[in-house]
This record gives structure tokens, sequence and C-alpha cells, in this order.
């Protein structure tokens, strides 16, 4: 056998690694420890939790009718293999460094310090306005709700839009500030707090299904590809950057408006990789960690094909609704009581999406912190409850009155382009340490290496390149913040540095 895994880490310049076994030994710290409560159920729930949000709900209609038809299904299996290659890396990784970071931690151990700087800060992005669009969300769908039964908030408190003007939205702000403390008080608590609003959401998700089967219409999947159409030329930050560089103009259906579709659809299978930054507090992570995060996937591509099958057969593609689809069937069928459960559902479901992009951006946070890359204050765990509970008051207090005072629908794409990132780096980091300690104890080993990671890296650079040119100018100028930090405080604090200065 190889000796390359007796080698130390890489201790000099920008890229020196730190081993997985000091990464297992830092969790071991008291004061930094977090403790192990979650078993592969609870990370599927996770899964399940955060997938399913406001994608099933709306962008099934949006993509039916723009840009896919009824071939929508299709796009969905598509965008949903384009997570699994990711997924199979991720389980690799989760499971042999079962340590809080996800990405950021994977990347430490295989691509180094800056890399790792990158994908952490990355993630604190991607994890943040994630949360914070997400609440703004739900309380969109809980003021309808509230307007359905004769009360509305007044518009100072109803948030910012265009109509409206400045406001600040009470809604979102309470509810990101109430899954603050169920964070603190402890990840059991909030496992069983997923458990049960994910059981709500699946089941509304379930009725939709099961009641739209006896209300589909055949002739509506006729055509079930409708012919291409070319999309209208862009022009300046909208295009698309894939458009700017290569001049390919993507298409709306026939079969490239499939993969058309996948780009978009894809923004309803973010947060799956949220499951890996559990791994520390998981019980069996070797055993538990690919379980939770290949059922979720598996779990939730399926109810996504077979709601997108639903709802085109309920409705002609060309007549559905963008704004609610799945609601607006029902009416369209003369049953309009399933669009007050459809709107509980989205309401429900999203309270769960909002505390798991939360707990992940915290446990990014937390590794980062305890690394020394960001000041160690931040990696000390409750006494009682052990949870990291500075970064979760901090970050829930930030990201709350962000949610509260700010209308970023054009920042929700970044959510994109950040988790299609790590995807890139996880896979890169999967070839590497694969090469460099080739004798390390795998529980789980992504199949097909190196075909599975090279597959991965290139279907997520494809999914980003389709996005618009302003999505990427703005990543950049954060990416760009984020080096300046890391020069200005992190590479002089690095522990690893530190422990061999």
């Amino acid at each position: 056998m190889s000796t390359q895994q007796d080698l130390p880490p890489s201790r000099d310049g920008l890229f020196r690694t730190k081993t997985i076994e000091q990464s297992i030994r830092d969790t071991e710290e008291p004061e930094h420890a977090l403790k192990k409560s979650l078993s592969a159920l609870d990370l599927t729930v996770f899964g399940v939790g955060v997938i399913i949000g406001t994608g099933i709900f709306v962008l099934t209609g949006k993509v039916a009718k723009e840009t896919a038809g009824p071939a929508t299904a299709i796009a969905f299996v598509v965008a949903g293999v384009v997570c699994a290659l990711a997924a199979l890396c991720y389980a690799e990784f989760a499971s042999t460094v079962p340590v809080a970071g996800s990405a950021y931690t994977f990347s430490y151990a295989s691509l180094g310090e800056l890399v790792a700087w990158i994908i952490g800060w990355d993630l604190v992005l991607e994890f943040a306005l994630g949360t914070a669009v997400v609440a703004v969300g739900w309380s969109g769908y809980v003021r309808s709700l509230l307007d359905n039964i004769g009360w509305s908030l007044p518009n100072a408190l109803s948030g910012t839009d265009a109509t409206k003007g400045f406001g600040f939205d009470i809604l979102a702000f309470v509810l990101v500030l109430i899954l603050t403390v169920i964070l603190v008080l402890g990840m059991k608590l909030s496992a069983r707090v997923t458990t049960v609003v994910v059981a709500i959401k699946v089941a509304v998700v379930l009725i939709v299904i099961i009641a739209g089967l006896f209300f589909i219409d055949t002739a509506n999947y006729s055509p079930f590809i409708p012919e291409a159409q070319p999309q209208s030329a862009g022009s300046g930050l909208q295009t698309p950057l894939v458009q700017l560089i290569f001049g390919y103009a993507p298409t709306n259906f026939g079969v490239m408006g499939i993969f058309t579709a996948a780009s978009v659809v894809f923004f309803a299978f973010i947060g799956f990789d949220v499951v890996a930054t559990a791994a520390e507090e998981t019980k069996v992570p070797q055993r538990d960690m690919p379980r939770g995060i290949m059922a979720s996937l598996l779990i939730c591509t399926t109810l996504y094909v077979a709601v997108s099958i639903v709802v085109t057969g309920m409705e002609h593609y060309t007549e559905l609704s963008v704004d609610a689809p799945l609601a607006d069937a029902f009416k369209s069928v003369g049953h309009p009581v399933y669009a007050g459960i459809i709107s509980f559902g989205a309401a429900i479901g999203l309270t769960v999406v909002c505390m798991i992009l939360l707990l992940g951006q915290t446990r990014v946070f937390f590794a980062m912190s305890r690394d020394g890359l960001l000041p160690r204050f931040f990696s000390k765990t409750h006494p009682r409850f052990h949870t990291p509970y500075r970064p979760t008051i901090l970050l829930g207090v930030i990201i709350a009155v962000v949610a509260g005072f700010t209308s970023i629908d054009e920042l929700a794409t970044l959510v994109n382009i950040g988790t299609l990132f790590a995807f890139v780096v996880v896979a890169l980091g999967v070839l590497v340490l694969r090469r460099s300690r080739p004798g390390l104890h795998r529980a789980f080993r992504t199949p097909w290496v190196p075909l599975i990671p090279v597959l991965s890296v290139a279907a997520s650079v494809w999914l980003m390149l389709n996005l618009p040119a302003e999505t990427w100018l703005r990543f950049g100028i954060w990416m760009v913040i984020g080096v300046v930090i890391y020069f200005a405080y992190g590479r002089e604090h690095s522990r690893v540095h530190r422990t061999t200065g």
C-alpha cells in the first residue's frame, strides 16, 4: 500500500492543507465540540425539508409555459442527475471527513487554505441570501393567507417592493429570529420541528399529486416536446454568459429547451448540500451521511417529476399560470379549495427551508472560526446546548434585518451560482484527495472516479454559464471582498499557520 496517506499536510503558501485527522481532532475539543444527535432519518428529513420549497409550487408552471411544455418532467430529471453527480462526491467527503463546514472543510483537506476560504466565503453568501429570500417569500404567502380571511398588515410592515415602496417586512424579521432561537436550543429540537413541518409539506404535495390525477386530460400532453423556438437575443449584463462568450443562444421548447429548462428548475434543488454541513452532529456519519444525502435527493426528484406531470396534464401548458400554477390549475377544473391547501403547505414548508439554510450557514461560519480564519470567539459552543450559539445569534440577527428591510429578488440568482461553484470545488476535491491520499479509509466511495467528478464539474459549469453576466459580476465582487479579508486577517490567524510558524 502506498505510504502517501501518512504524508503531513502542506504547511506553506496559500495552498497549505489541513489533514483530515487534524480536522477530526479539532471536533473533540470540549469547548468547540458539537453534540452528535442526528440519524439517517433526521438527515433525510432535513434534505427533503430544505429542497422542497417555492420551486415545486412556482417553477413548475413557469418553466412548462415558457420553456419546456410537458417535457418539464424531463427537465427535472436532468437537474436531478446534475445534483446526483454532485451528491455522490459530497457523500464521499461527508462520510470521510465528518466535520462541520461541508464544502469548506472538504476543500481545506484537499485543495488548500485559500480555496477553502473562498468556498467558505461563497457558502456564507449562499446560505445568508437563501435564508433571507425564503423568509421574504414565506412572508408573502402568510400575508396572502391573512388577506383571504380579511386581515391585512399595514404597508409599512409588509416589506419593500416596487408598488408599495420602502417598508419593513415584520413577518420575515420575526420568523428568522424565532428560528435562530430554535437553532440555539439544539439540533435535536430543530430535527423534531423539521420532521413535523416536513410531514405537513409532503402531505400537501401528495394531496396535489393524488387529487390532480383525477383531473388529467391526456390531450394536454400533446405535443409532449413542443417545437423549438429561438429565445430573443439578450443584451448587456442580462445576457447569459454562454451567449456572450460563445454566441450560443439558448432555445425555448424542443430538445435543447429541456436543458434550458433544467438550468431554471435547478433552483428547486438548491439546498441538498446543506445536509453535509451537519456531518459533525451525526451519530454515525460514515453510514448515515451518504444515506441522508442520496435519499433526500431521490425523494424530492420523484415528487418534482410527479407534480410536473400532473399539473401539465390538468391544464394545457400554454394556459398555465406563472405565479401560482398548482393552485390555479385546480381552480381551472372547478376545485378552488385546493388552492388554499397549497398556499398553506407552501407557507408551512418555507419555515423549515429558512431554518435549515440558517443552520448550514452557522456551521460553515463556526468551522471557519474554529480554524482561525475568522475570530475564534465564534467557535465556542454553548455549555448546555452544545450548539454554536454565538455565530447563530450574530448571523440570525443580521439576516433578520436584511430580510426585513430588503427586496432581494435580483440577488436570488447569487444563491444558485454559489451552489454550483461549491459543486465544482467538491468534485475537484474528490479527484485531488484520491490522488494525494489513496490509502485513506473511505466509508463511502464515489463510483467511477474520475468519470463521475468530471461529469459533475462539466454539468455544473454548463448551468453556471447559462446564468446572466450580471450574476457573475456580483459573484466576482463578493469573492474579491473575501480574498481581501483573507489576506488582511485569515492568512496570519490560521491555526494551521500558527501551529507551524
